[in-house]
């Protein structure tokens, strides 16, 4: 086993989630994945430094949504404030159907806010889970050059979703969009874990039909990385150049109440378990089945709640109660 992982930081905004399930709107919660990566990852393990990279627009945020991540012991000295809007989006869900509307968005990250002793040789993953485009190429070069040898795990969705006038957030193929992501692909080269849904990794892909046809597609990248489509129900594919796709069930939840934040729980866990593992494919597998179901954990709850210890996860992973 390689070295315990000692930090992993996660880098994105924090939204404000208003959501309408069935014409009927909730409370406003604490939204984006950098809450439910940490939030997870917490629950899951107290052995971990957790850092997060954001900024808040505080017009328009109310602070006790934090208050969850404050008691977790998740050290937000990498938060910038400022007087503008925060990211907000409505999520309008029905019959298994979403809409995402951005109402307002928090300011474009820069290099020069995070805290230097985040970039330090002991950090072991930075992890890049943007909304709505406020991570840019130039953002990753700068920590690629300071520090060349650290992973960076990215999240696709907020560097590729299309968002109109109106602030409606829908996946179209967007040449300079793509363009962009390449680039950074080929950037970070044998450091990266990349993971989107089904329809980003197609998007990027541009290969609308055959999941495995798309996951093969990566290899075109020369890369030793990581690439990771979640599947929802029908779980996840994982591949890397040189070795045969993993094919990962999703394991059955209680209930469904709430699918928002499953592919982040799942990344995070992931990573964490990459990270304590020697690495070798066969332990891929196994890291990506306990993220299969933390991630199943988390559509039993309502809000950024529904997360588990890894004891529990454990449990639910030999009970092999898959989704068919």
């Amino acid at each position: 086993m390689s070295n315990q992982i000692k930090r992993i930081i996660f880098v994105g905004h924090f939204a404000i989630d208003n959501i309408i399930r069935f014409k009927r709107l909730n409370k406003a919660s604490l939204g984006g994945s950098v809450s439910y990566c940490s939030l997870s990852l917490r629950t899951y393990t107290k052995d971990v430094n957790i850092s997060i990279i954001s900024h808040i627009g505080e017009t328009n945020f109310n602070k006790s949504l934090l208050k969850s991540v404050k008691k977790k012991n998740i050290d937000l000295r990498g938060v910038k404030y400022s007087e503008v809007e925060n990211t907000n989006f409505i999520l309008d869900y029905f019959d298994h159907t979403r809409t995402l509307t951005l109402k307002s968005r928090s300011p474009t990250l820069k290099f020069k806010d995070i805290p230097q002793e985040y970039l330090s040789s002991t950090s072991d993953v930075i992890v890049l889970v943007p909304l709505c485009d406020e991570i840019s190429y130039e953002f990753v070069s700068e920590i690629s050059k300071l520090v060349p040898n650290i992973y960076i795990g990215i999240d696709l969705q907020g560097f590729i979703r299309n968002i109109d006038k109106e602030g409606k957030v829908s996946y179209e193929y967007n040449e300079e969009k793509i363009s962009n992501i390449k680039k950074i692909i080929r950037l970070v080269g044998d450091k990266l874990i990349l993971k989107g849904s089904e329809e980003e990794m197609k998007l990027l892909a541009n290969e609308f039909e055959d999941s495995y046809k798309v996951m093969k597609d990566f290899e075109k990248y020369n890369t030793n990385g990581i690439f990771i489509m979640t599947l929802g129900e029908k779980g996840s594919l994982l591949s890397k150049k040189g070795y045969p796709i993993l094919d990962i069930p999703a394991f059955k939840p209680k209930r469904v109440s709430d699918e928002t934040g499953a592919g982040d729980v799942y990344f995070s866990i992931f990573l964490y378990e990459f990270f304590n593992s020697d690495k070798s494919w066969s332990k891929v597998e196994s890291c990506a089945f306990l993220a299969s179901a933390a991630a199943s954990f988390l559509v039993e709850k309502r809000g950024p709640s529904g997360f588990e210890t890894k004891l529990n996860v454990l449990k639910r992973v030999s009970r092999k109660e898959y989704i068919n």
